[in-house]
């Protein structure tokens, strides 16, 4: 009982910033491509506010 409701709190759960930059990056097809991806990340594109 208690396993089903933990994984639709799991289903429902919003990504963290830092899974959202975790997951662009593991998007990466090459060591250059990372390297441009993690320049991004550390200018803040995933840290944004939104107003």
């Amino acid at each position: 009982m208690f396993d089903t409701v933990r994984k639709f709190a799991r289903a429902l759960r919003v990504p963290s910033a830092q899974d959202r930059e975790m997951a662009y990056l593991n998007e990466s097809r090459d060591r250059i491509d990372l390297e441009y991806r993690m320049r991004q990340v550390d200018r803040g594109m995933f840290r944004k506010t939104q107003f």
